[in-house]
């Protein structure tokens, strides 16, 4: 049964990867982006795009756009290279107003892209200022998105991204420890939670592994 899912930070490496597995299946995808120049590049993978600016958009104004949707997944971030403020405005701030306006377009599910370390918040590491508030920033999105009860959520924590191939092994779990995994086998993982409602309500880790990401995603709820 073909569903609609809309992808906040569409035109992200993690997202095209995902628009492309969920179009080629047959699912309804639309991608939220903010440059209308990316529009072409999610129309290659199947999506529609809709231009908005998540940083200067009211909940009225995402609310339109996630009307019929049955999932909504966060994949924005304000990239490398982005200072702390924006780590706010979009990490933060973006994600929560993605999950404000999918509970008043009625949308039931919810899907976060997260970051590794975001309960630890680097406060004490000596980590750089930057990346401290790039986790701190995440972990109040994930509180806050978690806090809405009308959303069944499933937060992601992926370790340190990669461009080489999916190999399709991973490892789950609440805590993994250090790891990297490759953007393909993110989007894999992402679309096995959609597929399993009962990860709802559950927030893990994932690296590189050993096994199947079907199997993985499974143990999750067992």
């Amino acid at each position: 049964m073909s569903r609609r899912i809309v992808i906040a930070g569409g035109h992200g490496k993690i997202a095209l990867l995902l628009e492309r597995l969920l179009a080629d299946r047959g699912d309804s995808v639309v991608g939220l982006v903010r440059n209308p120049a990316h529009v072409a590049d999610l129309e290659a993978a199947g999506a529609e795009a809709a231009v908005v600016d998540l940083e200067n958009s009211s909940v009225a104004d995402v609310t339109e756009h996630l009307r019929g949707a049955d999932t909504v997944v966060f994949a924005a971030g304000a990239g490398p290279g982005s200072g702390a403020a924006r780590k706010e405005t979009v990490d933060r701030d973006a994600a929560i107003l993605l999950a404000d306006a999918a509970v008043a377009a009625g949308v039931p599910r919810y899907v976060m892209i997260s970051a590794m370390g975001a309960d630890s918040r680097a406060d004490e590491s000596g980590a750089d200022p930057v990346f401290a508030a790039y986790l701190r920033a995440k972990a109040d999105a994930d509180n806050a998105v978690r806090a809405r009860g009308e959303l069944a959520t499933t937060i992601v924590r992926p370790g340190l991204l990669t461009d080489e191939a999916g190999t399709g092994l991973v490892t789950i779990a609440e805590a993994t420890g250090r790891g990297s995994i490759p953007r393909q086998d993110v989007a894999a993982v992402l679309v096995e939670v959609l597929d399993t409602p009962d990860t709802a309500g559950r927030t893990f880790e994932l690296i590189g592994g050993q096994t199947a990401i079907p199997a993985a995603v499974a143990a999750v709820v067992t």
